[in-house]
């Protein structure tokens, strides 16, 4: 009986940990381990005024980004193999709380940290 009761208070507080998308709960450093490297990160620093940078990313040059609902929009340039491409990137925000940001990309999920600090490592 008491799990019965205890499952409403969790849920209302998984609720009250998630944060809605907007510029400001966005803004900041948000990193992940580096696939098949996990002592090295890397990931994005989102500005408020929609300026973007790539963390650890030489290749992948974030430029700009875009919020509309709930949906992330980032802007860049990609510089591989002596060619370079603008690219557009549209992910669905899955989950958003002060320290962690899910995003799905054409049903692709990755999970980002905010860090404190915008630094290369």
């Amino acid at each position: 009986m008491r799990l019965f009761l205890l499952l409403p208070a969790l849920s209302l507080l998984a609720a009250s940990c998630s944060v809605k998308p907007s510029a400001a709960s966005l803004s900041g450093c948000w990193t992940q381990p580096v696939p098949g490297q996990p002592q090295h990160i890397q990931g994005m620093a989102l500005m408020p005024d929609g300026r973007a940078s790539s963390i650890n990313m030489h290749t992948l040059l974030y430029t700009g980004w875009r919020l509309d609902g709930n949906r992330l929009t980032l802007t860049g340039k990609s510089i591989g193999n002596g060619n370079s491409s603008v690219f557009t990137t549209a992910s669905t925000i899955d989950r958003l709380s002060k320290t962690m940001l899910i995003l799905n990309t054409d049903g692709n999920r990755e999970a980002y940290t905010r860090t404190s600090r915008c630094v290369e490592q």
